[in-house]
This record gives structure tokens, sequence and C-alpha cells, in this order.
């Protein structure tokens, strides 16, 4: 389904306090500098009965938006140099939206297009905007809103993303008294680099199709119990089984299915590094351990790299999970000096593979699973859905909980020749939900 939104109004918001003067330089961290320069997309679905006032509705958002910004102060200034932000209170881009092209939020998210979804954001992902933070009200004519969030990827990850909302709608609930302040302390951990030596921002394209599917509960449990392996454990001398996470599973069945679906794309005589990456967060990893509410990019990729690219599930589970135990407070003292031995490896065989005429064929993963983001109520009840949107790099997919069901919504980006093929995989089109958006 397609959609038309119509711009009525925006607008600058500010915090409703200024920031003091002793907090107005914050320094951007070295792992903030290694993110690309995009925006974090999420968008919140409402549907909301007769009694709501749409007028009222804005004026709450914009209030509490004022407020939760006195607390995530950085998103309200302007980034200088790649180095820091200047905490200047110039604000936050607000807009609210009719949309025209369909009236009821029931028919818009039956099946949405990932593209389509974009229109709900107040900024394309890519290119970052003078703004940190942007907020879209798009206002359905027979009911129901959509609440679009854009957050540049240079000062947060998406647990950073999820804790602002969580604190954002907890205040709009009038429940600020109760909120947890976030903690900044990324740079002092890991202070900026002249020169980061590693820019993913040249990894951006607008080529990329983005289309997301559904995986249900019992899908999932299948291949859990499919690709469940034994390990001797350290606490007993037996074998003990064990069973993949959901997101393990599911990223080895992926990764199957697309090495198996785009081989014939690929020269059968060229030399090939196969890559599987994931994130992991880092805050529950230092010592001591951060909390949750530490803002910033706190997470680490993990790279695997395999031999053949046809590892059997088992297989590929083990390797994941060795590849996120290595991201390790060894490992992370090393980044802390500057230094990331996982990803000088992967970039030094990439470049010598390339210079011999070889392919590199990865996928990379990220998980909102297990993230309060259904909890988002600013005091309306909580969303009826709650989206990513299209993607802006290749070869990159976004797994979501579904609502109810214990299931996965994957978003997928690929070359549209890649897409093509893994849409064509019998085997990944029997695991699908009939209900796939595409």
């Amino acid at each position: 389904m397609k959609f038309e939104v119509e711009l009525i109004s925006k607008e600058i918001v500010k915090p409703s306090s200024p920031t003091p003067d002793h907090l107005r330089h914050y320094e951007l961290s070295f792992l903030d500098q290694v993110c690309p320069k995009t925006y974090n997309p999420l968008v919140f679905f409402y549907e909301l009965n007769s009694d709501h006032n749409i007028t009222e509705i804005s004026n709450k958002i914009k209030k509490s938006l004022s407020e939760v910004l006195t607390l995530y102060y950085p998103l309200a200034g302007r980034v200088k140099n790649d180095r820091f932000v200047d905490c200047n209170d110039e604000g936050v881009s607000y807009s609210v939206a009719r949309v025209i092209s369909v009236g009821n939020l029931s028919d818009a998210i039956k099946n949405p297009l990932p593209s389509e979804l974009c229109k709900f954001l107040p900024f394309e992902i890519h290119p970052l905007t003078e703004f940190a933070l942007g907020v879209q009200l798009n206002i359905f004519e027979h009911g129901g809103i959509a609440v679009g969030l854009c957050i540049s990827h240079q000062l947060a990850d998406a647990l950073s993303c999820v804790m602002f909302a969580k604190t954002w709608v907890a205040i709009a609930r009038g429940e600020g008294d109760r909120v947890v302040r976030p903690e900044f302390v990324s740079a002092t951990l890991f202070p900026p680099k002249d020169d980061p030596g590693f820019d993913a921002t040249s990894m951006v394209t607008k080529k990329a199709v983005s289309k997301r599917f559904v995986f249900d509960a019992s899908v999932i449990e299948a291949l859990r119990l499919k690709y469940k392996s034994k390990e001797r454990t350290v606490q007993e001398d037996q074998d003990d089984q064990i069973r993949p996470s959901r997101i393990e599973a599911l990223s080895a069945f992926i990764w199957n299915r697309f090495v198996a679906a785009t081989s014939d794309l690929y020269s059968a005589t060229t030399e090939k590094v196969y890559t599987v990456v994931h994130p992991a967060n880092i805050r529950p990893r230092l010592d001591p351990p951060l909390p949750e509410h530490s803002f910033g990019n706190l997470s680490r990729f993990s790279f695997v790299i395999l031999s053949t690219g046809k590892e059997n599930g088992c297989d590929l589970v083990r390797l994941i999970r060795e590849g996120i135990r290595k991201v390790d407070m060894d490992h992370l003292r090393k980044v802390q000096q500057g230094e990331d031995s996982h990803l000088d490896l992967l970039l030094n065989y990439t470049k010598e593979l390339m210079k011999k005429g070889g392919e590199y064929i990865s996928l990379g993963f990220t998980s909102l699973c297990r993230f309060p983001l259904y909890e988002a109520d600013f005091g309306w009840g909580e969303p009826t859905w709650v989206s990513s949107a299209a993607l802006c790099f290749n070869d990159f997919i976004v797994f979501m909980d579904t609502k109810t069901g214990n299931g996965i919504e994957v978003y997928i980006s690929l070359k549209e020749e890649h897409m093509a093929k893994l849409e064509a995989d019998e085997d990944f089109l029997r695991a699908v939900s009939p209900i796939v958006g595409s």
C-alpha cells in the first residue's frame, strides 16, 4: 500500500529549561565517530477513539518533548566538526502531517511497504540534517495517529533511542519524577580520535531494496530445535543441550537461504570471504558494567569469518555465539586505547582479497527484540504497531518483535537482484508468514 502524506506545519521545539553552561560541550566518543551518519528510524502507530482531540495530542507531544530534552540535552544541540555537540538548545524538528491517501490506520498497517513507512518520518534516513532529532505526528482522517521518530546514529545506538522514547512517554504521562536520568560517559571511556580510520557512511546507498517479512513463533521454535547443538558445559562434566536464541536461529536460517539463493550470481572460480556481523551491547560487558540508560553508541560489532559460507545451522549458531563472546573486556580495553583488532583484521583481509579480484559476501544483523517498544504509552494507550522503515544499507537485516505471539518481523535490505533471488527461494518462502508485508 502506498501512502500520501501532506505536511501541515513544522516548527522547532527547544528544551523547557536552558542547559547549564558546564554541560554545553558534549564530546563524541570514538564509537560515535565510527557510526554511520544516518538516522535511526522508529514509527509508533496508535488507534484512537473519537474522544481524543488531535490539537491536545499534539500539544502534549510537544510539551513532553520539550521537557525530555532537558535530560537528553545533546539532542537539542548541533554537532560540530564530527568531534563534539554544542549543546546550545537550538532545538529539534517537530512537524505535523495529514495522511490523505488512506483514511484508517488499521488499513495502513495491514501490508506496509518499508519505503512507504519512510513518509511518516520527519527526515530522510540519510543524509543527516542540522537536527539530531526529529518528530513527525501523522494524523489519519478516520482516527489514529503515527508518531515518527528519527535520532542521529552519530549520537545514539538503538538502545539509547529506545530509552529516550521510554523516558519521553513517561514524562507525557506525568511520571517525570520517576524517570531515570541518562548518563553521558561514552567519550570518557572511548575518547575521540583525530582520525577514526573507518567511515561507515561510505556504505550508505539509496539503491538498496528493503522488504519486511514476518516469522511466526512456531517457525522460529522449529529452527531453534533444528539448530540445537551439544556443547560441554563448564559447570558439569557432561554434554548439555544448548538451544540457540531466537536471533541466533533466525540469523543462521536467513544466512543459509541467502547464500543458497544468490550462489549463482557469484563466480565459481574466484576467492571469496564470507562474514556474518552482529552488534553486541557493551554496557553489561564493561568493567564495571554500565546501566542501560547510558547514552551514546555503546555497542561493538562481532565478526564471524566463514570458510565456505555453507556451514550448517548448528555450526553457524556456534560461531555467531563465539564471535559475540569475543567482544569482552580484554577486547574493549584495546578499543579504549584506539585499537580494534577485530575490525582491522576484517578490513585488511577484505582489502587483500579485493586486490586479487576476490568477492566479499556478508550480512549484517541487528536486533531490537525484547526492547520495550510496545510500552510507549503517551497516555492514550500502547501502540498498535511499532515499525522501522526502509534501510539505507545493502546486506543489512533488522529484527523487531511482533506485538503478540513471540514472532519476529524482519526488515531485509539487499541489492535488487539479491532480493529477487531470496524471494524466489522456496525454503525461505515456506518459513515466512503468509501475512508478510512486501
